[in-house]
Order: C-alpha cells, then sequence, then structure tokens
C-alpha cells in the first residue's frame, strides 16, 4: 500500500498556462480524482507590480514589512494555512512547503506516496522545498526549466527549445561574454524531460467530451470549419495592429474555401489587434467571434474544427492544436527570434505546422503523426516512479 502513489498535489502560480500544464500531467496519470491544488501567490498591488524581478520570498517578506510598519495590527503566521476566495468562489490554500511535506509523511503508510507537480517560477522553491524536507515519502515534478539546481527535483519536464541556447545556432546568437550567464549551462541530466511543446489537457477523453457538449453549437456548422486563436505579444514574438492587418487580408483571401470560421482572443491580445478583426468580420455571415463570456468554446473547437490559424505566441495553443493531427497554420512565426522561432523550426521540420499566407486551400487536408507529448511524459513518471519502487494506482 505504501508503495503505490495514490494522491497527487499541484503548486500552481495563478496563471492558466502553467497550471494547465500541471493538469494535463495529473489527467494523463489518472490521479485527478485525487488532486489538491495549492497556489503560491506573488503580492500585485500597488508598488509590488514593479517588484516581479524578485524571488517571490522575498517579495512576500517586503510586503508583510510595509504592513507590520503601516499597520501595527497586521499579524503573520507563517505556517498558517490561509484561504483565498477567487472568482469562483472555490477556496485554494496557499502553498506551504512545511506543511505539505509533514502532511505527506505522516499520512504516507495510510495514503502511500505523495506525487508533488509545479510549473511556474514561483513554484520553483516551494516544490524544492517540499522535496527536502520529505525525500522519501514524495515525487516531485517541475514542469518547464527551474534554470539551476536540477538534482533538487525528481523529474524536470521542459521543451526542448528551452536548451536552444546550447544547439550551434544558440551559440552564435550570443556574445562570448554571456556564455556563462546563460541558461541552461549543461546538457540535460537523466532527471529530465524534453517535449516538444507544452504540456495539456487536450486528451482524447477530453476531446470527445468536448464533441459531445458543443455538438448542438458546431456540428451543424458549413465545412470546412476554420478555428482561429489569437494570443498577444510577448518578449521573443513582437507585433500589433502589423499582424491584425496582415492576418485580416489572409483570412479575407482564405473565405471562399472556408464552410464556417471561429475567431477567439485571448486575455493578453491587445485591443487593437481585436477591434481591428472584430470590426472587419463582426457581420460576415460565415464568422462568429467568440465574445469572451462562458462557456468557452475553446475544447469544442479543438474537437470540431476541420484546421487551425494560431498566433505564434502561444505554445500552449500550437501544442494542443497539434494534437489533433489536423492542419494547424501559423501567423506571425516570423516575429519570433530566440527559443521561439526554434520551437516553431521544430514544428514545421515535423510537419505539424504550416505558415499561414492566405493563399492556402483551407478544404485541403494534410495530416502528420499527432503531437503526444504529455501522454509520453506520463509514461516517463510511471517508469521514474518504477525505478524508485513505487507504483502508480491503476
Amino acid at each position: 500500500m505504501h508503495r503505490t502513489v495514490r494522491r497527487a498535489v499541484i503548486i500552481g502560480n495563478g496563471f492558466a498556462g502553467a497550471e494547465n500544464q500541471c493538469y494535463g500531467l495529473v489527467r494523463a496519470l489518472g490521479l485527478s480524482h485525487r488532486l489538491s491544488l495549492y497556489r503560491v501567490r506573488r503580492p500585485k498591488e500597488g508598488i509590488n507590480k514593479w517588484l516581479n524581478f524578485l524571488h517571490v520570498s522575498t517579495h512576500k517578506r517586503l510586503e508583510q514589512l510595509k504592513k507590520k510598519i503601516f499597520n501595527p495590527q497586521f499579524i503573520v503566521s507563517n505556517h498558517g494555512q490561509k484561504s483565498v476566495t477567487i472568482t469562483d468562489q472555490s477556496e485554494i490554500l496557499e502553498a506551504d512547503a512545511d506543511l505539505i511535506a509533514k502532511n505527506a509523511s505522516e499520512t504516507f503508510e495510510k495514503d502511500g506516496p505523495l506525487l508533488v507537480v509545479a510549473s511556474g517560477r514561483d513554484t520553483i522553491h516551494v516544490a524544492s522545498s517540499i522535496k527536502r524536507l520529505a525525500p522519501d515519502h514524495v515525487f516531485t515534478i517541475q514542469i518547464q526549466h527551474p534554470r539551476s539546481h536540477l538534482n533538487k527535483f525528481d523529474l524536470v519536464i521542459t521543451p526542448r527549445h528551452d536548451y536552444f541556447p546550447l544547439t550551434p545556432e544558440g551559440k552564435k546568437q550570443i556574445p562570448w561574454f554571456l556564455h556563462g550567464w546563460i541558461t541552461p549551462s549543461q546538457p540535460p541530466g537523466k532527471n529530465v524531460i524534453l517535449t516538444l511543446g507544452a504540456l495539456h489537457q487536450a486528451d482524447s477523453t477530453a476531446l470527445q467530451h468536448a464533441a459531445s457538449t458543443w455538438r448542438d453549437e458546431l456540428a451543424l456548422l458549413s465545412r470546412p470549419l476554420l478555428v482561429v486563436n489569437i494570443g498577444g505579444p510577448i518578449r521573443h514574438c513582437r507585433y500589433g495592429a502589423d499582424l491584425a492587418r496582415e492576418l485580416t487580408k489572409s483570412l479575407m483571401n482564405v473565405l471562399p474555401t472556408c464552410g464556417s470560421v471561429r475567431i477567439s482572443f485571448s486575455r493578453r491580445t491587445p485591443n487593437q489587434v481585436s477591434e481591428m478583426l472584430v470590426r472587419e468580420f463582426y457581420n460576415h455571415p460565415k464568422v462568429y467571434i467568440w465574445d469572451g463570456k462562458d462557456p468557452n468554446p475553446h475544447m469544442g473547437h479543438l474537437a470540431w474544427g476541420d484546421a487551425f490559424v494560431i498566433t505564434a505566441d502561444s505554445v500552449s495553443m500550437l501544442s494542443e492544436a497539434c494534437t489533433t493531427g489536423k492542419p494547424v497554420y501559423v501567423v506571425g512565426s516570423e516575429r519570433c527570434t530566440w527559443k521561439f522561432a526554434y520551437f516553431h523550426k521544430c514544428l514545421q521540420e515535423r510537419g505539424m505546422v504550416r505558415p499561414f499566407t492566405g493563399k492556402e486551400n483551407i478544404s485541403e487536408k494534410w495530416m502528420y503523426p499527432p503531437l503526444q507529448d504529455t501522454t509520453e511524459a506520463a509514461e516517463h513518471v510511471v517508469k521514474a516512479l518504477s525505478e524508485r519502487g513505487w507504483k502508480l494506482h491503476p
């Protein structure tokens, strides 16, 4: 009993992109029914928004000091469980490494080992501390490269493009005097699992469920159905109205080969981008633009879409779309640099994506082996548990 992993904890950071990867892995391992979510919360009010460069623990100590100075009645408890009410009214506990490790140790004989899955910079210290405090009772997995001290985790799951600095192309782009400062500086060790894209929850079971849920709204649409997912600019994929104009023109050109078009924006989409597309397509009979209100049709779009156009900034949306094995077109990849350009290159070399030029015939079907990063990562986890003498609950 005590050698069987039956439960999991996710250490989140409040960002959907990071937490979705944790959920996807836990789901693939079949532990969704025995799952607890904790979050590392970084102070955000006032001047705190300018302090994101600080380690989250340092940031919190400064926030507590400020409250002590300006509010003498403020009391801090380092070991109290602090629940936070969020918009959906669910209570998510603050991630406390001491308490999580203590609970894992005290319940080990009864409930077995605890699987700890974390993702995001702010979760690194908590996950590694849990491992340090209860090394014989937990198995820790850090998703996304922690940049240093990989031996503090049982496994690290990260995309291949995080190791772009070590490729010949990457080395050419780094000035020689910065070579010692760029991470990672060493090739992946035996506890590192490399993926092509991001982990996610869009597995076959989820897509089948989404197909059933969205059947009434999407099944009767004229085919082929083109799904357009638009993210937002990031540091290494910068764009604005220029990309919106390019995308608008290209969509106009392919409309004759489309039966229907569904457009969705993300929370990161700039207003100048969304407003331009809405202005051009809001009354077009073939085009529907999601208004951002629940329910979110994203999973339904993945299940029912015949082809996808996705902005180059979103590793997550591209990874999900490539899981379907259907045509995926990327817009804006030429604006990406560094590891993001390398990611797009890898996808293209495997025949999973093509640039969106506006000359496509959307009714044309082309196929490729679907991306199976989440499933393959889960298989590596099961193998690593077995090598430790533990097994996963069936």
